[in-house]
């Protein structure tokens, strides 16, 4: 993967730098943009104490003079973070570049969404960039390659959720839920409405932070506008897709069913995944799990399966770090716009 030169320096904001996906994004940035100097703002954009090697610290708001000389901003934050970065960079002509690592933009006139997992990309079409939803990456990735081993006829996804992606909130009261239900306690029930724990859920509960069918809608509106956006891409058909909250902490695991035009083999279908973005497991190896994924770049397929009833169809098994390939396609557009100011320079 490529990198910053290491004489090339560009200022970088990060809003939502306390929250999990945050602190994945810095992480990754360090190891694969160590010419960036990134300066954290609070989730919501606006003043703030937070903590730094221990100390309280005071974190500026985000603002005009607070931003000054930065090339992009990165949003990891609240919807009211992505609103006021809106329109922070709106009233400067659209800069500095907004890349959106949450959605909360994605409908906006100005966006763009990205799915650099999948292909290369060209900037300056628009300021404000959008990093797909990652099931939609790894969905999208997928099809593509197989559409080029055979003619996809139609595919169903089931996207099974991690607690990671509603962030701590999420990760806390999943975990607060399994010690009360093993203590014959009441449930905390603030950010699912409903017990997740030890549970599969096809919807939330009618006060949830968040709808299972929005995820839905944006995990299908994000791979319509990959699919669409790559000319080298024969038609593929676009997957119906079903997301299942699952009682997990981390990483998305998808089942995905896919029918071609034609027979199909096993081992050919393996072959046709296998990248440097999909690492495929075969017969004799051990599937493709969350837990292997955490903290993985990329997907790992597996457990591919002939339909029994339908010799054109196979199953396929995947699996991915959600925080990772989001802060891993922050990494490479902040890559290509630091390779492009060299360029200009």
């Amino acid at each position: 993967m490529a990198k910053f030169d290491s004489e090339e320096r560009m200022k970088v904001a990060l809003v939502g730098g306390e929250t999990m996906l945050g602190k994945e994004i810095a992480e990754v940035l360090e190891n694969r943009a160590p010419g960036t100097t990134l300066v954290s703002f609070a989730a919501t954009g606006e003043g703030n104490f937070g903590e730094a090697d221990g100390e309280a610290v005071y974190i500026e708001p985000l603002e005009p003079r607070t931003i000054q000389g930065t090339r992009a901003v990165l949003l990891a934050g609240s919807p009211d973070g992505a609103r006021k970065a809106y329109e922070t960079s709106q009233a400067s002509g659209g800069q500095p570049v907004i890349i959106d690592c949450t959605g909360h933009l994605e409908h906006q006139p100005e966006a763009r969404i990205l799915a650099p997992l999948l292909s290369d990309f060209e900037l300056g079409q628009s300021w404000v960039l959008v990093v797909a939803h990652p099931a939609a990456s790894a969905l999208a990735i997928t099809l593509v390659r197989l559409g080029r081993y055979k003619k996809i006829r139609q595919a169903i996804a089931h996207v099974f959720e991690p607690a990671s992606e509603l962030g701590k909130r999420g990760i806390t009261e999943l975990q607060q839920q399994t010690t009360s239900l093993l203590s014959f306690k009441a449930l905390d029930k603030q950010v699912f409405d409903a017990q997740l724990s030890f549970n599969l859920l096809s919807q939330l509960g009618e006060e949830a932070v968040v709808k299972l069918s929005a995820v839905e809608g944006r995990i299908e509106r994000d791979v319509a506008a990959i699919l669409s956006s790559d000319q080298t891409v024969r038609a593929i058909p676009l997957p119906s897709v079903r997301v299942i909250a699952a009682p997990v902490f981390h990483g998305y695991s998808i089942s995905l069913w896919v029918e071609f035009e034609g027979g199909i083999d096993a081992q050919e279908i393996g072959e046709a995944l296998a990248s440097a973005q999909v690492e495929v497991r075969g017969r004799n190896e051990e599937p493709p799990n969350n837990v292997d994924a955490a903290n993985q770049s990329g997907l790992i397929a597996g457990d591919i399966r002939l339909d029994r009833n339908n010799p054109h169809a196979s199953w396929l098994w995947m699996a991915a770090d959600n925080l990772r390939l989001t802060a891993d396609a922050a990494a490479d557009i902040l890559n290509k716009l630091g390779r492009s100011r060299s360029e200009n320079a």
